[in-house]
Formats: C-alpha cells, structure tokens, sequence
C-alpha cells in the first residue's frame, strides 16, 4: 500500500510538478566558490543586454572618431603634417597618465613607419631628460585639459629650445593650445565611460589622429612594404619582404653534385653525403643539367632491374630542367615555387646566372624560420 507522502508521485499532475522542478533545476547554474544558484534565463537575458551595452560602447567611439574627422580643419593637418614629413631630427611624443600611453603608441606607429618617433615624460624631462630634445626635432604633445601641471612647466623650456610643437588636445582654449605652433581638434562631447570620467573616447580620438598622422606622412614619404619590413624582421611580412634565398641556402657540402654518367651508386653516396635529400647534376660545364632527390632513386629502383642497378648513370632518372631560383630571390618566392604546385618540391636549387648551382633550399628551412 502506498504511503499518502507517495501518491502524488503516481498521479499526473505529480509528474508535472516534477517536470517543473526539474526545469527549474537545469535553468540554474550554482557557483562553485560561493554555492548560490544562479538562473541561467536571467543569466542568457544578462548576456544580451551585456551584448547590446558592449556594441553601444563601440558605436559611441566611433562616432567620437568620425565626429573628430568632420572637425579637423585642413589647414591644421596640412601644418601638422609639413612638420612631420619636413622634420629633420626626432618626433618626440609626450603626455602623461592615459594620454602619455597614447603618445607612446604613437611614436610606435611612426618609428615603424619611417619615422624616427621616441617617448618624452614630462617628469623625466624635467629632471635630465629635455636634454633630448634639439631644435632639428618636433615636439609632439597629447593632453585631454591642455592644463596638465607637469605639461605646463615643461612648456617654456620647449619655447626656448625653438622646438615646433604639435598639440593633439581635448581642449582648444587651453593653455598648450596657445603655446602650440598647430594644434588638433580631439575633444569629444562625452566619454564612453557611464560616469563620463574615465579616458574612453578621448583616448580614442588621440590615437586615431596620432595613427593618421603617421600615416599620412609615411606616404608622403613614399614607404615601400619592403622598407616597412626592414623595420619588421621578426614580424612574418618582414621576413617575407627581406629574407633572400642567399641568406637560407644550403652551400658547401650541403650542396653535392654529381656528374651526368655518376652510377646510381655514385648518386646515393653523394645525397647521403649533402644529408638534404638531393644532388644536382651538372653538365660538364658546371651548368645545372637536372637534380634527383630520395624520391628519384626509390622510383628508380622500382623501374630497373635489381641486377643492372649498378649500371644507371644518373641522367637516366634524373629530374631534368627542374624548378630553379636565383640566390638573389625573395625566400618566400621561394616557398611559393614549392608549394604553389599540384605536387611540392621539398628541395630547391639555387643557380647563379651561369646556371651553376650554387645552394640548394629545403621546404623545411623555409617554414621553420616562419615564412
């Protein structure tokens, strides 16, 4: 007999309150370290309005930057950026708090780009470090209030230096504002931050003027990508743009030849030898006549007979006319050879302009130095 405590159990609505808690108990989500239930509904509902916040929050410094765009005069950016093409010595950035962390990206931006661009505190400065600054140099300043302390006591030391000053600025009626030879309009109406107090959009605004900057003048100074990847050799673009066959190839005797009658035998010895993989055959010249690599001698091996293998002189399996490139080349044209093919090429020789190869290249090589 069943016990009364049981019998809702076994009636249909029974079953329906259970399916309701059992809901109820996947829809929550306990926290590990505290033990309290969260509901998860409430959870996802969170998550789109965090969503909807998050994208506001973007929009809101977008329009801060196409609002500063509209603003900028052209007069102001033509003298800006005739400073900065025409600068003969450094770009020195300054700023302090957020805006000195502007300024330090900044100067990033333009040494990358072409320009010679160092980081100035105003606080070092002012205790050794102006001593930096020359009069072939131009003086480029980052403040939201243009009323910054340390800024304002660093001024009539950059005067009497006769240094130009660029100031990128939140407020045009300010002090440095007065001081500037050029000043740029970054002011916004209101911070991205809710309490209209945290350096939001006003760093915003500065860094994409600052980035414009450099950019502008990197074209006016005509920067190439292969300039750029000077200035980038760990980055992949400027090994791309700068490494040379030449400074990868294997030569020595890394780089075996052999001749067109060398015995199959002879082939073998010579690719153990190198230890890539491959031998060049050359013609009595020294001109490149073919290359056999370990895929040449295991298919030749299948094709002739085992008795008469001491007798197969290497132009007879021989790869003939086969890919080449000039020591000179790009390495990642190289690599290109290689793989943009039905069927790669493991190893590369590399000839000079008589032909005669000088270097072979490996697949391997290429890719682990991060092409």
């Amino acid at each position: 007999m069943l016990k009364p405590a049981n019998f809702a159990a076994i009636r249909p609505e029974g079953f329906q309150i259970r399916a309701v808690h059992a809901k109820a108990e996947r829809n929550n989500i306990v926290n590990p370290r505290t033990g309290v239930a969260k509901n998860l509904s409430r959870a996802h509902d969170q998550v789109d309005n965090y969503v909807s916040q998050f994208s506001e929050l973007l929009a809101h410094e977008a329009a801060a930057i196409e609002s500063a765009a509209r603003r900028l005069q052209p007069s102001q950016l033509e003298g800006a950026v005739t400073l900065l093409a025409g600068c003969q010595g450094k770009v020195i950035l300054t700023g302090i708090g957020k805006s000195g962390f502007i300024a330090r990206k900044v100067a990033a931006t333009l040494t990358s780009t072409g320009t010679r661009a160092v980081f100035l505190h105003p606080s070092d400065a002012l205790h050794g470090d102006l001593g930096i600054v020359d009069s072939s140099d131009v003086v480029v300043l980052l403040s939201n209030s243009g009323e910054t302390d340390e800024i304002l006591v660093m001024l009539p030391y950059l005067k009497h230096r006769r240094v130009p000053l660029i100031a990128i600025l939140g407020n045009i009626d300010s002090t440095v504002a007065r001081n500037a030879d050029v000043v740029l309009d970054a002011s916004v109406e209101k911070e991205t931050c809710p309490f209209d107090l945290a350096p939001t959009a006003s760093t915003t605004v500065a860094l994409a003027i600052g980035d414009a900057l450099a950019l502008t003048v990197m074209k006016i100074k005509g920067l190439t990508p292969e300039d750029f990847a000077l200035n980038h050799p760990a980055g992949q673009l400027g090994k791309r743009l700068s490494l040379k066959v030449a400074d990868l190839m294997r030569t020595g005797a890394e780089n075996p030849t052999a001749a067109r009658e060398a015995t199959w035998l002879e082939v073998v010895s010579a690719i153990t030898r190198g230890g890539l993989g491959a031998v060049s055959v050359v013609n009595d010249d020294g001109s490149l006549a073919g290359i056999i690599t370990d895929g040449d001698l295991r298919r030749a091996v299948q094709k002739s007979d085992p008795a008469k293998l001491g007798e197969l002189l290497a132009e007879e399996f021989m790869t003939r006319n086969p890919v080449i490139i000039a020591p000179n080349e790009l390495a990642y044209t190289a690599l290109q050879l290689m793989e943009n093919r039905p069927s790669q090429i493991s190893v590369l020789p590399v000839v000079d302009g008589g032909r005669r190869p000088v270097g072979l290249v490996r697949l391997h090589d290429l890719v682990r130095i991060g092409l």
